[in-house]
């Protein structure tokens, strides 16, 4: 089933909507890439996790475009992408899928990068590889490094079966988020963006399998591809910024104080009362944070 934005909903995600087919397959991964100017030659990729897609990302591309060109994909089986039911929804394939976005489809001879939730361990797979493209990461409540620590609330929707029917049948992932991840609740319209892609059990296939990809044993498929991207972290000299939502349920301030073990020169903003969707509720004090760092000024610290 094809997603489109219904009129109602383009004030708040209004961008064009462009298409590739990652490594030649058959199936269309859909990204946004929005600037304001031609002029712009500073490239920003903004890496959406799970259970959301680049209308995440909305109102950080809107600022961001008149400095920046903005490119924010949605993963395969997410957002306006395609929803392939016999797919290799692993992490290397979406590291895969990214790296061809940049360096074949659009060309782009550096990067700057936002990154999260999955889109931490993506972007970061994707950076690890090419180090010498990445110009600065913007770290949000995400993580790309091994851990054992997983909320129970999503460690039950691993369950082998039942957590990806609860899932695909009861949208039993995406639909709680509209009201676990933010500490100020969401508007009905911005519920209704966040879950428009996800409105049929079809469509909810990547949604499932990301959980069911998290590592948390060196036997898991994805724990190899994990355990890489940790251990070339520190082959990244590029600067780097820790946004964090302080009252987050899934990337707490155990993942916060991580980066900073593995940055500790990282400028950072712990931001009090926003929780995992941080971008909803603190967005002035995200956006007064992001702007200086990525545009040159010293980040706060």
């Amino acid at each position: 089933m094809v997603v489109t934005i219904p009129p109602h909903l383009k004030e708040h995600y209004p961008f064009c909507s462009n298409y590739f087919l990652p490594l030649d397959g058959p199936h269309k991964m859909h990204f946004v890439d929005h600037h304001k100017t031609r002029c712009n030659d500073k490239n920003l990729v903004m890496l959406h996790g799970n259970p959301t897609w680049s209308f995440f990302y909305r109102n950080l591309i809107k600022d961001l475009s008149e400095h920046f060109r903005v490119i924010a994909p949605d993963h395969m089986g997410c957002g306006l992408s395609d929803k392939p039911q016999n797919y290799n929804y692993t992490l290397k394939q979406h590291i895969d899928n990214l790296e061809d976005l940049i360096d074949n489809k659009l060309k782009l001879k550096s990067v700057s990068l936002i990154v999260h939730d999955w889109g931490g361990a993506i972007g970061f797979g994707y950076a690890v590889r090419h180090p010498e493209k990445i110009e600065k990461i913007t770290i949000l409540n995400t993580a790309a490094f091994t851990d054992t620590k997983i909320p129970k609330r999503i460690n039950i929707c691993k369950t082998p079966v039942i957590g990806e029917w609860f899932i695909r049948i009861f949208n039993g992932f995406a639909y709680p988020a509209t009201f676990m991840t933010t500490t100020k609740g969401l508007s009905s319209i911005i519920k209704e963006g966040f879950l428009l892609p996800y409105n049929n059990y079809k469509n909810r296939i990547a949604t499932a399998k990301f959980v069911t990809d998290i590592p948390l044993s060196s036997t898991h498929p994805s724990f190899k591809t994990l355990l890489d991207i940790e251990n070339k972290l520190q082959t990244l000299t590029c600067p780097k910024f820790l946004l964090w939502g302080a009252r987050d349920f899934c990337f707490d301030l155990h993942y916060f104080k991580k980066w900073q073990q593995i940055y500790p020169d990282a400028a950072f903003k712990l931001l009090e009362n926003a929780g995992h969707y941080l971008l909803e509720d603190e967005l002035e004090e995200a956006l007064s944070a992001v702007r200086p760092f990525l545009l040159g000024a010293e980040g706060e610290s």
